[in-house]
């Protein structure tokens, strides 16, 4: 059995839970499966992700799975990775 100790701890707000929720079960296993594989377990969360640009959501960064964004906040002091929004790209940044 493979494991990793994860660099990050990857946590979701309520509206992120939501948003997981109202997805169709394969997608949101993928998204998940994602966040712990891929982005927890990196030095830098940073370096597959994109900071968003004049966004009235502040400084968020978004990651990418298919045609789904995540959009999350990097608290460097905690090590923390946190959800707060996901969505089809279409609609998640409204």
């Amino acid at each position: 059995m493979w494991s990793a100790t994860l660099a990050w701890q990857i946590r979701f707000d309520d509206a992120s839970l939501k948003d997981l929720a109202k997805l169709d079960k394969p997608v949101a296993k993928r998204i998940v499966q994602f966040l712990r594989e891929r982005v927890a377990a990196l030095d830098d969360p940073r370096s597959i992700g994109e900071a968003l640009k004049e966004s009235k959501l502040g400084e968020f960064w978004k990651y990418r799975v298919g045609d789904y964004r995540i959009i999350s906040s990097i608290e460097d002091g905690e090590l923390r990775i946190l959800v707060v929004r996901i969505g089809n790209r279409r609609e998640v940044y409204r």
